[in-house]
């Protein structure tokens, strides 16, 4: 069903009216989110514009990986993407209120709603949710499930449609209009200016935003955590995308079988703070490893948490236009 939601929601504003359409839209906003406590958290939100590109890589990009072809071309309508990662310090805040509601439903003996469409509690944390760091740096630690919820969370608190970049969006997007391999240029040099990664990380997430943003305004999309994007992983999926000329607003493969999660395995972007260069190409693709859930002792592994891995976060997008 989310996939679903994901499809229509991409679907609001037809292709054919971008040139016209994408003239009335706000070029950025801030959104300000006020928790039940008072405390007020504001992000930035820029406009990514509609277009075509060829997502994936060609055959003799150094670094390339199989599941990156073949290069096929994709349409896409205007959205918004935040300009960083989700911080900390918002994620924490949604996390506290929804630890007052479970206590609350535990107090009156009631059950957290588990509907597709609903926003859930996610069970408590096991052990530091911070992992030492600050409110400025990224969210960390939690499964595509809990990013889903945070989304629908956000949803609710702005009454605006967030959710998750399908990974057309975010290449698209970390491209910024661009055919170089990082987006910001060919030359791994050039990443020091922009990207936290294995050369200069000093072996942890930083803030966000404290690098150069790209040329459509957006921070950390190479390094400092990987983000989770809507699309299920398949080693395949671009061989189904390349039947359409051009595909327009793919969101990935409708399940997956991959061994992982029990919900399915799905693909994180952009490299983390210990990634090489070859990780932080535009086009390099990830997914959850079961070794990312080795750090929870549970039986069975949570759904929600993904304990002391520092590497995974996510920004939130949404339809440049909505009902």
């Amino acid at each position: 069903m989310y996939v679903a939601v994901v499809a229509m929601c991409l679907g609001v504003m037809t292709t054919a009216g971008i040139s016209v359409s994408q003239d009335r839209l706000s070029k950025r906003y801030t959104e300000t989110v006020a928790t039940e406590g008072g405390e007020k958290f504001s992000f930035e939100m820029v406009l990514i514009p509609g277009g075509s590109f060829l997502m994936g890589s060609p055959g003799d990009e150094a670094g390339r990986g199989d599941n990156e072809g073949p290069q096929h071309k994709v349409r896409l309508d205007p959205f918004y993407l935040c300009t960083t990662e989700t911080t900390l310090g918002l994620f924490m805040a949604y996390y506290e209120e929804m630890m007052t509601i479970r206590s609350k439903q535990a107090s009156a003996g009631q059950a957290s709603k588990d509907d597709v469409d609903a926003v859930t509690c996610p069970t408590p944390v096991y052990g530091d949710l911070s992992m030492g760091y600050g409110k400025k740096n990224p969210a960390i630690a939690i499964t595509w499930h809990n990013a889903v919820n945070f989304c629908k969370w956000l949803s609710e608190k702005t009454g605006k449609k967030y959710r998750l970049p399908t990974e057309a969006e975010w290449e698209y997007a970390c491209r910024a209009g661009a055919t170089s391999i990082y987006g910001v240029g060919s030359d791994p040099k050039v990443l020091k200016d922009y990207a936290w990664y294995g050369a200069c990380s000093d072996g942890r997430n930083a803030e966000v935003a404290k690098r150069k943003p790209s040329a459509w305004g957006l921070y950390d999309m190479l390094g400092n955590v990987r983000e989770w994007v809507h699309d299920y992983y398949s080693p395949t999926a671009y061989e189904e995308t390349a039947k359409h000329n051009p595909a327009v607003n793919p969101a990935g493969p409708k399940s997956s079988k991959s061994p992982g999660s029990p919900a399915g395995v799905h693909v994180a972007r952009g490299g983390d703070y210990d990634s090489p260069v070859e990780e932080l190409r535009c086009a390099a693709r990830a997914f959850e490893e079961e070794w990312w859930r080795m750090g929870d002792p549970q039986i069975p592994k949570s759904k929600w948490w993904l304990p002391e891995m520092d590497i995974i976060g996510f920004r939130v997008a949404r339809p440049a236009t909505q009902k």
